[in-house]
């Protein structure tokens, strides 16, 4: 039976533990609590079946054990740092890390970057794309967009654009059904598409724009950005956010197939990490600010 190494977690809780002599300490530097500190010391040593500290009144000392793994243990996490540290550019002065969506990326920035670079040349931008709105929060970037609702976050974030509903459709999609009017006797005649896990779906949207809650849709997909692809290849209208559906809108690759917008639940959110010392973070997210209202 092939063995496998204890986690990596434990094997760090352990070294940082050994090099102060203290779970406090450990704790402090790994910004975990004391007892969780503990607790992984106390399950890599029932992995390895041995002791590694004695444990007394206000101190700790390593067993034989424990004295012989961590030179090893300490080498090995030294070799992690240094190898990670070649690649890892997240504190370079020059760049800005921003996460977010894929719909984000794709249908907002891509069109819009060039022009941030133009104005900042000295400034490289890397993008992380993340697919679950949770994994937004743990992503190692300087800036972080994500969608969902207004008090997912404990960060200070402001609203990116005015966050509207619109319904499109590509211009091709219009002529090939002649559609001159949207109304609620022929909507049910055309394919309808619509981004699923958010609370804006047709069901819940529909009378706001006049039409019956009852109709049947064709296409669900899982991001509003995808919501953008299906409609701009023809597949429907769609039901989408009128931020990452605008650029194709200024590019006439869609068209508004009803006058009205409606406010929608869920929305689009800018915010600077803590801890971000990055001083283009600032600049960038005042100037993305700016774009959506242009």
């Amino acid at each position: 039976m092939k063995k496998t190494t204890p986690p990596l977690g434990w094997l760090r809780t352990f070294e940082c533990a050994g090099r102060h002599l203290s779970f406090t300490l450990a704790a402090d530097e790994l910004r975990m609590t004391q007892s969780a500190v503990s607790q992984q010391i106390r399950s890599l040593e029932a992995r390895l079946d041995c002791l590694l500290f004695v444990r007394k009144h206000r101190s700790i000392v390593l067993t034989d054990e424990g004295r012989r793994l961590l030179p090893d243990v300490s080498q090995a996490i030294n070799q992690l740092y240094t190898a990670t540290a070649k690649l890892d550019q997240v504190h370079s002065a020059d760049l800005l890390n921003v996460a977010t969506s894929v719909s984000v990326a794709q249908w907002y920035l891509v069109p819009l970057l060039s022009r941030f670079i133009e104005q900042h040349p000295h400034v490289k931008v890397r993008l992380m794309t993340t697919v679950w709105p949770d994994e937004i929060s743990h992503a190692n970037a300087d800036v972080l967009i994500r969608f969902g609702s207004k008090d997912d976050n404990p960060y200070v974030e402001k609203q990116l654009g005015k966050n509207r509903l619109v319904l499109v459709a590509s211009p091709q999609f219009i002529k090939s059904r002649r559609i001159r009017q949207l109304n609620a006797k022929n909507i049910v005649r055309y394919p309808l598409i619509q981004a699923v896990g958010t609370s804006d779906t047709w069901a819940n949207c529909a009378r706001q724009f006049g039409f019956d809650e009852e109709l049947p849709v064709t296409i669900n997909v899982d991001s509003h950005g995808l919501a953008v692809d299906f409609a701009q290849a023809g597949s429907g209208i769609a039901l989408t956010s009128q931020l990452i559906a605008q650029p194709a809108l200024t590019a006439g690759k869609l068209k508004l197939i009803h006058s009205k917008t409606i406010r929608a639940v869920d929305g689009y959110f800018i915010s600077i990490k803590p801890g971000s010392n990055n001083s283009t973070a600032r600049a960038f997210v005042g100037w993305l600010l700016q774009q959506v209202e242009l």
